[in-house]
């Protein structure tokens, strides 16, 4: 199963409460979901979904060092991580709550782009498909 998209563009979910996108803070001291994947996606097109995804979970693993992982026991890691379903950039606080659209190339690398800049628009005009990220309410 593939876990990432193509020539696609994750707009802010349509209830976000911000006017502009904001860099995520850490919350009691530790860094948070949107933190670690705002500093992921911050270097542009460097990244998959799946690649930001599994980086993500398995920094969050408290009793895993991740640094010492064998490549081969990393692999076993992430494909019991995505055995299951997980949810993608359209549920992440990035596109949700903090005001960040994400776009795709055609290699599945993900750049984020600010909800008040002019590429964010340039993006929801374009060819390439749009979806809206998931609301955070119901409608």
């Amino acid at each position: 199963m593939n876990h990432d998209y193509f020539d696609t563009f994750i707009a802010v979910a349509e209830d976000c409460k911000v006017t502009e996108a904001k860099v995520p803070e850490p919350r009691g001291g530790k860094a948070t979901v949107a933190m670690m994947q705002y500093e992921m996606l911050s270097k542009p097109f460097a990244h998959t979904q799946a690649e930001v995804l599994f980086d993500v979970w398995l920094a969050r693993q408290a009793d895993i060092d991740a640094d010492s992982l064998a490549t081969d026991e990393r692999d076993t890691l992430r494909d019991q991580f995505f055995a299951k379903g997980q949810p993608c950039f359209r549920a992440s606080p990035l596109t949700k709550t903090h005001g960040w659209g994400v776009v795709f190339d055609g290699e599945g690398k993900a750049a984020l782009v600010a909800m008040e800049s002019p590429e964010y628009q340039e993006h929801l005009n374009s060819a390439e498909t749009v979806l809206p990220a998931m609301r955070s309410k119901r409608a």
